[in-house]
């Protein structure tokens, strides 16, 4: 194909999609729209090693060795505010209007979920973007006392890095356990020790009534009656599709943009990539959105591929996401639920390196490793299999038993 592309949304999958395109053959002229001033960069570290100092911006960027290889035009800074499925044109918020487009891919990601009050007071932060984080850093530089809203993936995160500054900590969730949605109250639990022995304080099965503060918050009020002291509040309650500038286009949206197995949007020359997708998935019906790295990189090569002529494929993902908090490297494959029957092996809950099965209806529906990722990765390729229940742990078992004599023959 030697037409125009515009992608919408220069962050991982818009980039990963220009990237694609080009290996795939594409020869015709690519665009790139881009909300953020700054060229692609990675976003995972900004809640990790960037608050920590260990990373300097340079090191976030996606293309290291330079973006010129991809020979994309650049609209960085300015948003999208409209499309024309018709003629595929793009408004952006300059007023100036892309057209002649053969193709858009619209990856214009997520925003960070906000609360109904507290914007307006100084130390009420959210983390999404880098400037986000530039932010949090130099409030933390200051801060002794912070309050995290949130115990998913975002929130234990900035749990852990904070305390890693030496910050106090003190986590707010309405559930029972951090990390429910993903590992299940088990292993949230388990996580949640970790953090405690760091010295992060719970307050779980409880919301936020509000802040207290005129111009910077002071305290944190709770549900339950309490108050808690604090310099800094970050908020991570999840993240929204950012799809409002496409309400009037004539896209099917509902939490995402709808798509096919293909990232097709139903209009001719229209796709969608990344957090803001849907993507029909016959292991997960009603059309999934993964707010996975791993997911937006493989979706970016689904789309390139068709664009320039690639017959459809069945692209049917498991999830696939990790995370980093102290020095516990957790990954999860596939989708763990309340309910789900869970079997450990390959360690010990006790211990920081093990794997976790998890089975719904006789068959393998996730997988939860601590420090074990070349076995999440197998386990991930069999819960796409179908593989019962019983025999992966059967498999995952005898993994058990092939380590202990492997180990016994080192020590001969």
């Amino acid at each position: 194909m030697d037409g125009q592309v515009i992608v919408v949304g220069a962050s991982l999958a818009g980039w990963r999609t220009a990237e694609a395109l080009r290996r795939e053959g594409h020869r015709g002229r690519i665009t790139l729209v881009g909300a953020e001033p700054q060229l692609p960069y990675d976003r995972p570290p900004l809640s990790k090693q960037f608050l920590t100092d260990e990373w300097e911006e340079a090191k976030l960027a996606l293309a290291r060795d330079g973006v010129e290889s991809v020979g994309a035009e650049w609209r960085l800074g300015e948003a999208a505010v409209s499309l024309d499925v018709a003629t595929r044109a793009v408004r952006l918020a300059n007023g100036e209007r892309l057209e002649g487009a053969d193709v858009v891919v619209i990856a214009t990601g997520a925003r960070a979920r906000r609360l109904p009050f507290g914007h307006d007071l100084e130390g009420v932060l959210e983390l999404r973007t880098q400037a986000d984080a530039l932010a949090l850093r130099r409030a933390m530089a200051t801060a002794s006392r912070v309050v995290v809203v949130g115990a998913g993936f975002i929130g234990m995160e900035l749990a852990a890095s904070c305390r890693t500054r030496g910050l106090e900590v003190d986590v707010v969730d309405p559930l029972p356990a951090p990390l429910v949605r993903g590992l299940g109250p088990v292993l949230g639990e388990r996580v949640a020790e970790r953090h405690r022995r760091e010295g992060v304080r719970f307050h779980l099965e409880t919301g936020v009534e509000g802040f207290e503060g005129e111009d910077r918050v002071r305290a944190v009020r709770l549900t339950d009656g309490r108050r808690l002291p604090a310099d800094v509040v970050l908020v991570g309650i999840g993240a929204v599709p950012a799809i409002e500038w496409l309400e009037d286009s004539g896209l099917e949206l509902d939490d995402g943009v709808c798509c096919d197995a293909n990232g097709f949007t139903g209009h001719e020359g229209i796709y969608a990539v990344g957090d803001c997708a849907r993507w029909a998935n016959v292991h997960y019906p009603g059309r999934p959105r993964f707010e996975h790295w791993t997911s937006a990189v493989e979706q970016a090569g689904v789309v390139a591929r068709r664009i320039v002529g690639g017959a459809p494929v069945e692209h049917a993902p498991i999830p696939y996401v990790w995370t980093d908090q102290f020095d516990l490297r957790i990954a999860i494959a596939g989708e763990v639920r309340e309910g789900d029957a869970m079997h450990v092996c390959l360690g010990r809950l006790e211990e920081d390196r093990f794997l976790a099965l998890f089975g719904r209806d006789e068959r393998l529906v996730g997988a939860v490793g601590f420090k074990r990722p070349r076995q999440l990765n197998a386990c991930r390729r069999r819960i796409a299999e179908g593989v019962a229940f019983r025999d992966a742990i059967a498999e995952f078992d005898d993994s058990v038993a092939a380590e202990a004599k492997a180990d016994a023959a080192s020590h001969g």
